[in-house]
């Protein structure tokens, strides 16, 4: 049983910058591929970041790439996603999500809402 929280989020307006954090409990969050994403309403839920335990390796939607920035501090268990120049159409619920060899888990979300 992991926990996931995410925060961060919050109201932001077109060009500004947002860094969302994502805390996940365990003794073994070295070992978790993180993943981030996102859902507006009426849209599916879709895939904006990923990055791989070791943090060597990270994919971004081709939406956010040269904007977003995913990473991790084992350490402290958490992931960040660093939300430069944002725009309206990033508006959405984000998700914080963890897994495991063994699981899946998720965080209850963070509303993103860009806007002047």
């Amino acid at each position: 049983q992991v926990q996931v929280v995410e925060s961060g989020g919050g109201l932001v307006q077109p060009g500004g910058s947002l860094r969302l954090s994502c805390q996940a409990s365990g003794s073994t969050f070295s070992t978790y591929h993180l993943r981030w994403y996102r859902q507006a309403p009426g849209k599916e839920r879709e895939l904006v970041a990923a990055i791989t335990s070791a943090g060597g390796i990270t994919n971004y939607a081709g939406s956010v790439k040269g904007r977003f920035t995913i990473s991790r501090d084992n350490a402290k268990n958490t992931v960040y996603l660093q939300m430069n120049s944002l725009k309206a159409e990033d508006t959405a619920v984000y998700y914080c999500n963890a897994r495991l060899g063994w699981g899946d888990f998720w965080g209850q979300g963070t509303q993103v809402t860009v806007s002047s």
